[in-house]
């Protein structure tokens, strides 16, 4: 089983904590709070009261074979860069670090990091398409040219079969599954003739262009609600 190391307990550290407990319990938590380890220690298999800056401490309570550290020192920018350069030394091979600038994670990975994290642009990123889009349920990017996404079904697609609707050639998208509006289980679309409904939810594959032009579509509901509405505004005599 992999086993994994979180160096301070900011809110992304906690998040991270929260989700690998989901799939195992080989977590070492460091953190120079007292308080903070005392409440999570039940979620770690060690957790240890230290000052990630003591590279001495870190030798002790890190072991070099460990798979990733994650490291989360909130603001402080010349403390993560430090810390990351003694897991470095170490022989830490997979080095996560949370990094509050371009600047700041240029650094980091000069002196170490393997992966550099924007918790704040990387939750932004996957947000807004989903403001901008009443028919986005949901948005991952994958890579720069990737993103996988929850898209209702709308005006373009419904009614047609899925090789009719052709959504890799007019959007460059790709099908991966498909969920009911209130169902969680997504289903593999084995049938080319299947017939889009309005309370289908698509898994979508794509670029972000594709996947923001595909989600820009009205549904039916949307275009009767603004006609109701002009209707209002415009009564016949």
């Amino acid at each position: 089983m992999k086993q994994f190391a979180i160096i301070g307990l900011g809110s992304f550290g906690l998040r991270m904590l929260e989700e690998l407990y989901e799939i195992t319990q080989e977590i070492i938590i460091i953190d120079k709070d007292k308080e903070i380890i005392e409440k999570y220690k039940d979620k770690a298999q060690a957790a240890y009261v230290a000052d990630a800056i003591n590279e001495k401490a870190l030798s002790k309570l890190i072991p070099e074979e460990i798979d990733a550290v994650i490291v989360d020192l909130g603001g402080k920018i010349e403390v993560s860069i430090m810390v990351t350069n003694y897991l470095k030394k170490i022989g830490i091979k997979n080095i996560l670090v949370k990094a509050q600038t371009d600047e700041h994670g240029e650094v980091l990975s000069m002196v170490g990091a393997t992966q550099v994290i924007f918790p704040d642009r990387e939750a932004a990123k996957r947000i807004t398409p989903m403001l901008a889009s009443s028919l986005l349920f949901n948005f991952m990017p994958i890579s720069e040219n990737l993103a996988l996404a929850e898209v209702q079904a709308n005006d373009y697609c419904l009614g047609k079969t899925l090789i009719e609707a052709n959504l890799r050639q007019e959007f460059g998208l790709n099908v991966v599954a498909m969920r009911k509006v209130l169902h969680d289980d997504f289903l593999f679309i084995n049938d080319p003739t299947y017939i889009f409904l309005e309370e289908d939810i698509l898994l979508v594959a794509g670029t972000e262009d594709g996947i923001n032009k595909f989600s820009s579509r009205s549904n039916i509901k949307e275009k009767q609600a603004i006609g109701d509405l002009f209707r209002s505004f415009f009564p016949k005599r």
